[in-house]
């Protein structure tokens, strides 16, 4: 018997200004991973979806300090934090959830969310930074990854391709790897 509603969660990872590009950390595949993205949102597969940013911290902790002195500039820049364009219609429907860190399932909202989810879907930015860590956090929280790897932008395509690897090492327990497209065909065939 066929399920009649998707029990996955789409996580999407900071889709904020700053990562497009030209800008200051633009992540090199940002336009493919925007639009593999869109295509799940608009492919009605998906009831929980879940959209994070970063923002630093007012009280940070450790190296989280001179990581902020760092890059002071670009934390006072709204317009660079705020979320990109495209996304921001899906704000109306989806929860965006502010995190300080790498991670994103430092927010105890998402790791709610998460509980109730047969998978987490993961895509976003950046693949070696935020990505990695939230899957690898997603991963020792018991949460079974669905990795889509054309919806992931890193710094360079090295660092893309780096990940999804580090990814794949945890296949097939904790993490499977596909693209959005194989996704979508996945989930309207058991739906």
């Amino acid at each position: 018997m066929k399920d009649s509603v998707n029990k996955d969660l789409l996580l999407i990872i900071d889709m904020q200004n700053v990562y497009k590009t030209g800008e200051e950390w633009g992540c090199c595949h940002v336009s493919e991973a925007s639009e593999a993205i869109r295509r799940l949102l608009d492919s009605g597969v998906f009831r929980d979806v879940a959209f994070t940013r970063f923002l630093a911290a007012d009280a940070p902790r450790r190296a989280w300090k001179d990581y902020n002195s760092v890059n002071a500039a670009i934390n006072a820049d709204e317009r660079l934090n705020d979320m990109m364009e495209e996304f921001k219609p899906y704000l109306s429907r989806y929860p965006l959830l502010t995190k300080s860190v790498y991670s994103s399932f430092d927010i105890p909202e998402l790791r709610r969310l998460s509980e109730k989810a047969e998978h987490v879907v993961i895509t976003g930015v950046v693949a070696e930074c935020c990505v990695l860590s939230s899957v690898l956090s997603a991963i020792d929280l018991g949460y079974p990854v669905i990795f889509i790897k054309d919806g992931v932008s890193g710094l360079s395509p090295e660092s893309e391709a780096e990940t999804e690897k580090i990814v794949s090492y945890f296949a097939p327990l904790h993490t499977t790897v596909m693209t959005a497209d194989e996704y979508i065909k996945m989930k309207m065939q058991s739906l």
